[in-house]
């Protein structure tokens, strides 16, 4: 993961695919459980994947869906974390927000990212 930006350049070339178009799909630290954000730039935020594939491309002018898988974890330890499964307890709002993030992400697709981000954000 912390090497997406090999695969991201790889499937553009491959797709002849344009940067706007790809849209990244990626956990984050810094939301709720479930929560579901839609951005169109943007910094890595830190997130050592979204990292790699702004060096990879030379640019941060790439759409992503960030994926909330909250912050419940000892510090130092998120890598731990991220890898573990959800707790019971998260279940509800982890089925939620995969459904909230696939209507997000047809929609992306069939009409455009701004109606996607006024629509899920």
């Amino acid at each position: 993961m912390n090497l997406s930006g090999t695969a991201v350049k790889k499937g553009l070339a491959l797709y002849r695919g344009s940067v706007p178009d790809c849209l990244v799909v990626t956990d984050d630290l810094n939301l709720p459980t479930g929560k579901v954000r839609l951005r169109l730039t943007g910094s890595s935020g830190g997130h050592n994947g979204l990292t790699h594939i702004i060096e990879t491309l030379g640019r941060e002018d790439f759409p992503r869906l960030r994926f909330g898988v909250g912050n419940d974890f000892p510090k130092g330890r998120q890598a731990d974390y991220v890898l573990s499964p959800f707790r019971a307890d998260e279940q509800e709002a982890v089925e939620a927000g995969v459904r909230r993030a696939h209507d997000a992400i047809l929609c992306f697709i069939k009409e455009g990212p701004t109606t996607a981000m006024n629509r899920y954000n």
